[in-house]
């Protein structure tokens, strides 16, 4: 046997809801006193209150004429002064038929040096490359992209010169320091 329900029994709501729903939204566009609204509107266009201010004089156009279309892009680096020994033939050049070394395939920023060493007077430097291999190099090796030559190694600090083109055809040379103090990245110019 079921069970009574007293839904069961009542008529369906939603034909009274949506009576109850048109009721509501008629008595919405009854007569909202839109008169007295028109009224007042049209009082308020009729005086309106307040002064705008004058507005102020325009400066008279003083056109300037642009003479720099013939200097340096600010957006381009400047060139290094042009030297006589490297315009005119200067022996500077990078060795390019000599083997290259493990550590030229990376770029000096990409190298950290890790430690020095000194065995029997003789100074040697670790290196780590970006692959995390270390590698020890001593004065006179090559490492970086920019054909870099060892000079010294000190207890804190590796000095190279590189060979870089000048940007007119000729090399100059660039002092650089990989110190161990420094992250990866970071390097100081001497």
């Amino acid at each position: 046997m079921t069970r009574w329900s007293p839904l069961r029994w009542a008529p369906p709501r939603w034909p009274c809801c949506l009576a109850l729903l048109a009721v509501t939204l008629l008595a919405g566009c009854g007569d909202a006193r839109l008169d007295a609204l028109d009224q007042r509107l049209a009082a308020l266009r009729a005086k309106p209150s307040g002064e705008l201010p004058a507005l102020p004089e325009t400066p008279d156009y003083r056109p300037v004429t642009y003479d720099q279309a013939g200097a340096r892009s600010p957006f381009q680096p400047e060139r290094p002064a042009t030297d006589d020994a490297g315009a005119n033939g200067n022996d500077l050049a990078p060795d390019r038929s000599r083997p290259r070394e493990a550590l030229e395939r990376f770029a000096l920023d990409a190298l950290t040096l890790v430690g020095t060493l000194a065995v029997d007077g003789r100074h040697s430097a670790l290196v780590r490359d970006p692959e995390g291999k270390v590698h020890r190099v001593y004065a006179g090796m090559h490492l970086g992209t920019d054909f870099g030559r060892i000079t010294k190694i000190t207890d804190r600090d590796i000095h190279l010169v590189e060979i870089v083109s000048n940007g007119q055809g000729g090399w100059v040379e660039r002092r650089r320091t990989l110190s161990l103090a420094n992250k990866a990245g970071t390097r100081q110019r001497d």
